[in-house]
C-alpha cells in the first residue's frame, strides 16, 4: 500500500485517525509530515491498533512496516515529552500482566534464565559487531569521550575507581556480561574476580576474553552467591531483578561483603514507583523486567547499606545507543543472513525508542556506590 493511502482513502473523515492526529498534534508530529520525525503511515488499519494496542500496536505495526519514521529517536523524544504515552489506552493483556506481577515473582529462580535465552543469547555476532571492543552492553561515560570505545573505557575506569581496587582485591560481578569489566579489572587493578550470568552464550565468549587472567565466570543465579568479596559491582543487571526481589537482592550483596567493602550498582531508573515496564519492550526485548525507582532502590537497601553517592548520567546512554544503532546499521549487510526483516525493524525499534526515552528524561542511568552499615569514615568518590 502506498504511503499516500491515507490521503488516497480520504481517512481525515475516520475517527480513528483524528484521535492519533489530534494527539501526535500535542507532540508536534505530523502524519505524512515531511520533517524526519514525522511519521509515514502505510497501512490505514494503524491508526485503529494503536488506539486499540497500545504501546503494543505502536511497535508491532512498525515491526510489520505499517508505518515508517526517518527520525524514530526523535519521534519518541517528543512523544514521550508531551505524556502522550499516559494517554495510550491499556490493553487488558497488559492490566492482567501488572496484576499478575504483584502477585507473582516473574523474576523467581526458575524464571530469571528466560531472558538470558531469549534476548543475550540473540547472538554473539551481533553484540560482538554492535557493541564496542570491551563488549559493554550498557551505559558509556561521554564526560570526555569522543566515541563509543573510549566512553566504555572511561566507565569501566570509573567504575573502578569509585571502588577504590587495590591489587590483591576479590571482586565480584553480579550479571558479568561478556566478561568486559572482568577482564578489565582484572588487567588493570590486579584483582581477583569472579562473574555471574545466566546465559550460556555469555558465560561462552567472556570465558574466552579472560582466558589467561584471574577470572572465573559462572552460569549461575545470584541467589545461590555465599562468598565474601571485598567489593561487588553490578551493571546492567538491576533491571531483571524484579520488584518482589529486591530485597533478596540486596540481602545477597550483604552477605557476600566484607565489612569494610564497597558495592557499585549501575541501573536504568524510572521516575515512577510502579510495576508498570513497557508491554512492547517486555514482550520483544527484555522479558520480565522492571526498571525500578529511587524509592525501590531505597527502601531495599536501607537495612544494609549507607549509600555514599548516587550518580545521574542519563543523558550518556542516548549517546550510547544511537552509537549501537550507527553500528548496527553498518553491520546489518554482514548480519541479516542470521536474521529477519522484521527482526531488522524490531532491533532498530528498540534501539531509537530507547534513545528517545533518555533523551526526554523519561528514564535514567544510576551509579549508585554503598558501603555496609556499621563501618567508620567517609568516601570520597571520583567521577
Amino acid at each position: 500500500m502506498s504511503s499516500s493511502c491515507v490521503e488516497d482513502l480520504s481517512f481525515h473523515d475516520n475517527a480513528w485517525y483524528r484521535i492519533i492526529h489530534e494527539m501526535l498534534a500535542e507532540a508536534g508530529v505530523k502524519i505524512n509530515g515531511a520533517r524526519p520525525f514525522d511519521i509515514h503511515v502505510k497501512n490505514p488499519e494503524f491508526f485503529k491498533r494503536v488506539l486499540e494496542d497500545g504501546s503494543l500496536g505502536l511497535g508491532e505495526s512498525y515491526m510489520d512496516g505499517w508505518w515508517e519514521c526517518e527520525r524514530l529517536d526523535i519521534f519518541f523524544q517528543r512523544v514521550l515529552r508531551a505524556g502522550l504515552e499516559n494517554k495510550l489506552p491499556r490493553h487488558f493483556k497488559d492490566i492482567l500482566r501488572v496484576a499478575a506481577a504483584r502477585v507473582m515473582n516473574l523474576q523467581s529462580k526458575k524464571r530469571a534464565w528466560i531472558v538470558g535465552k531469549e534476548h543475550y543469547d540473540l547472538g554473539n555476532d551481533l553484540f560482538s559487531l554492535m557493541l564496542d571492543p570491551f563488549m559493554q552492553y550498557s551505559c558509556g561515560y561521554w564526560k570526555q569521550a569522543n566515541t563509543l570505545e573510549e566512553a566504555q573505557q572511561d566507565k569501566l575506569r570509573m567504575i573502578c575507581e569509585k571502588l577504590q581496587l587495590r591489587p590483591g582485591m576479590t571482586l565480584l560481578d553480579v550479571g558479568c556480561g561478556w566478561g568486559g569489566l572482568a577482564a578489565y579489572a582484572a588487567k588493570n587493578y590486579n584483582v581477583s574476580v569472579q562473574g555471574v550470568t545466566i546465559s550460556a552464550e555469555q558465560q561462552k565468549l567472556a570465558q574466552e576474553r579472560c582466558e589467561g587472567l584471574d577470572v572465573t565466570i559462572s552460569l549461575q543465579d545470584y541467589r545461590d552467591l555465599n562468598v565474601q568479596f571485598d567489593r561487588i559491582v553490578s551493571v546492567g543487571m538491576f533491571e531483571h531483578v524484579g520488584p518482589k526481589n529486591y530485597a533478596t537482592y540486596f540481602e545477597v550483596i550483604d552477605r557476600n561483603l566484607k565489612r569494610d567493602g564497597l558495592f557499585l550498582l549501575h541501573t536504568i531508573g524510572s521516575n515512577q514507583t510502579d510495576m508498570n515496564v513497557d508491554p512492547w519492550i517486555d514482550k520483544y526485548i527484555f522479558p520480565n523486567g522492571c526498571l525500578p525507582s529511587v524509592q525501590h532502590i531505597a527502601r531495599a537497601s536501607e537495612k544494609h547499606f549507607v549509600m555514599e553517592d548516587w550518580h545521574n548520567f542519563g543523558t550518556d546512554y542516548d549517546k550510547t545507543l544511537m552509537a549501537w544503532y550507527e553500528r548496527f546499521i553498518a553491520a546489518w549487510p554482514s548480519l541479516s543472513g542470521n536474521y529477519s526483516d522484521r527482526f531488522y525493524r524490531m532491533f532498530c525499534y528498540y534501539l531509537n525508542a530507547c534513545a528517545g526515552a533518555f533523551r526526554a528524561r523519561n528514564i535514567h542511568l544510576w551509579q549508585v556506590l554503598f558501603s555496609p552499615q556499621g563501618v567508620e569514615g567517609g568516601i570520597r568518590v571520583p567521577r
